[in-house]
Formats: C-alpha cells, structure tokens, sequence
C-alpha cells in the first residue's frame, strides 16, 4: 500500500512536470513578506500557496516566504511592491485605504458591519469584492484574493471588560488606520496606532494597556504572556488582501499567471479552512494559558454600536456613499437569503 501510494505521488509529481514543461514557465523567485509569524494560519497558508505554485510550476517557480514583520511592515511591504523591490505581502486590508483612489477598501472595517464569516464570504468573493480588486492595478499592484483575518477582540492588562463604559481610559494599541483611531475614541479609550511588528514589546513595557486583533492572532503572537483581560468584543471583522506587485506581475507569462491565480485560489480555500478551525479552539487555549474571557451582554453590544453611530456617518462619506449602498445591498440580500 505505501508502495502504491509512493508510485502515485511520484507520477503526480512527473505529471506536473511535464506539463510545466510544455508551458512557458521560467525560474522564478518570489518573496512573500508578513506581519505575523510562520505558524500562524497565515503563515501556513503562504506556505501552502508556495507548495502550489512550485508542484504547479514543475519547480521552477519558488516562493519563499518572510514572516514576523523581518522585511518590514505592512505599509512599507505594499511601498516595496508599487516600487518593484518586492514581489508579494499579505496586508490587512486598512492598510489600503492611505493610498489614493482605494478608499473605498475602508468600507469593510466599518464597526458592527457584520455579523459572521458567511456574511464576509459573500460580500468578499461577489461582484464588491471583485470590484475593489480591479482597483488596485491603476495603483501598482495586482489583487489574487482576500483571506479572512476574523473578528477582531479587545485585550488588556488593567481590568476586565463587562460593559461598554470599561473601554473609557484603556489605552489601545490599533492599526494605522483613521477609522480605527476614531471607532475607539468613540469607545473613550484613547487609540495608539503602531506597526504590529512592535506592539508585543509595547504591551509588555506597558506603553500600552491592550491591544486588539482576532483571537487567532492574539494566540499564536502569545499575548497571553502580558495581556490578562479579553472580551469577545467582534467590534469590527479583519480580512487581509493577497497582493502581487503588477512589476513583478507584468513580467509573468501567461501560464506562469495562470499558475499563481490558480494556486492562490486555492490557497484562499485552504486559510480560511484553517484559520477558522484555529479561531475555534484559540479561545479555550487563551483561557488556558490564563486569560480571563469576558462577553459582553446584548444590552451592551448595543451601547457600543450606539457610540460608533458617528465613525459610520463620516466614513460612509469619505469612503464613498454609494459604494456603501452597494455594499449593504449585497449583505442586505445575503442575510434574506438565509
């Protein structure tokens, strides 16, 4: 039996090979930078989307991946991809929103927007979502998907969070990013925008009360060593684009296109397969490694989607109206058709 199954592997592998040889497939080497570390399901997923890309290529195509933030972070990353310098990064889609004309990408951080992955699926992989990818050419960049990063959750050394005035005072380490500057200080807490690479070090020097991110992140970076409060507070879902640099792209084949499409198609199905089986059990390994997990009450949620009224009404105009009607139109039809 492992007889048979070895000669299948191998003709799997020969076949591949073959066929990559009759296609215009040249030696290539790609970097992939990330925030996060290697094991995370973001990791992991690069490393499957490498796998792909080289059994698909015959081997002549290889990705390596650069992960923990040791090229740089995720503005820098997007900057080395317009200028050529680098050929792939896996940024949180917020990080978009500084570079003209993409604006609209800050849609999907609206807080309280959505209310489970299902809803992200259908908005992301539809009309909308593609047409945000088809934005990104104009900008030096070439969109091959969105992986999920999840709903994002509030921890924090000073107390437990069981209301929504707790927030009022905590100093939170966020995201670059104005919406989630504004969506916190609508909260009372006062918002400190870092780069991820540095935020463990500023958690543990307590330059910071807390921070916020999914579950899965919050584990697999070990926040639990200097963090002792989180509440499951799903304020707002985070989802990171795939993005090529169109230099690198523009210089692909047509087969060698086709190859990274395909393998980073199915490298999308496999993360969010992974990432949600991770997020499942990362809640009771936190409260393993001694986090102290609160959920808000109902009462409570709707406090807080109350106070953030006002992040909405400014966002959805600089952001762009219509493109917000467009969007909640298809969540509007996803959700009736449930």
């Amino acid at each position: 039996m492992k007889i048979a199954k070895l000669t299948a592997i191998l003709t799997a592998a020969l076949l591949a090979a073959a066929v990559a040889e009759a296609q215009d497939i040249r030696e290539r080497n790609i970097k992939v930078g990330i925030g996060l570390s290697a094991d995370h399901p973001q990791g992991q997923s690069v490393t499957r989307f490498a796998e792909l890309v080289e059994q698909k290529s015959g081997g002549k195509i290889k990705v390596r991946l650069f992960a923990g933030g040791s090229i740089g972070n995720d503005v820098t990353m997007i900057s080395a991809l317009q200028g050529g310098t680098q050929e792939m990064t896996v940024p949180d889609t917020s990080t978009l929103v500084g570079i003209a004309g993409l604006k609209d990408f800050g849609l999907i951080n609206l807080p309280f927007l959505l209310n489970k992955n299902e809803e992200a699926d259908a908005l992301l992989d539809g009309p909308f979502g593609q047409k945000l990818l088809a934005k990104l050419p104009e900008r030096g960049l070439i969109g091959l998907g969105f992986w999920e990063n999840g709903f994002r959750q509030v921890t924090n050394s000073r107390r437990p969070v069981v209301k929504a005035e707790d927030f009022a005072g905590l100093k939170l380490r966020v995201i670059q990013n104005p919406l989630f500057i504004d969506t916190f200080a609508a909260l009372g807490a006062s918002a400190q925008p870092m780069p991820f690479p540095e935020v463990y070090t500023a958690l543990e020097q307590r330059v910071v009360d807390g921070q916020e991110n999914p579950l899965a992140t919050i584990l697999a970076s070990k926040f639990f060593e200097v963090q002792k409060h989180a509440v499951l507070s799903n304020h707002i879902y985070s989802v990171w684009a795939v993005l090529m640099s169109k230099r690198f792209w523009d210089r692909l084949t047509p087969d060698e296109q086709k190859i990274i499409t395909e393998a980073a198609k199915e490298a999308t199905d496999f993360e969010r397969k992974t990432i949600r089986t991770f997020e499942a059990k990362a809640l009771e390994e936190l409260k393993a490694n001694g986090m102290q997990v609160t959920t808000l009450p109902e009462a409570e949620v709707a406090k807080l989607r109350d106070k953030t009224k006002p992040v909405w009404t400014k966002f959805t105009k600089e952001f762009g109206e219509a493109s917000a009607d467009e969007m909640m139109g298809v969540l509007n039809q996803a959700r009736a058709s449930k």
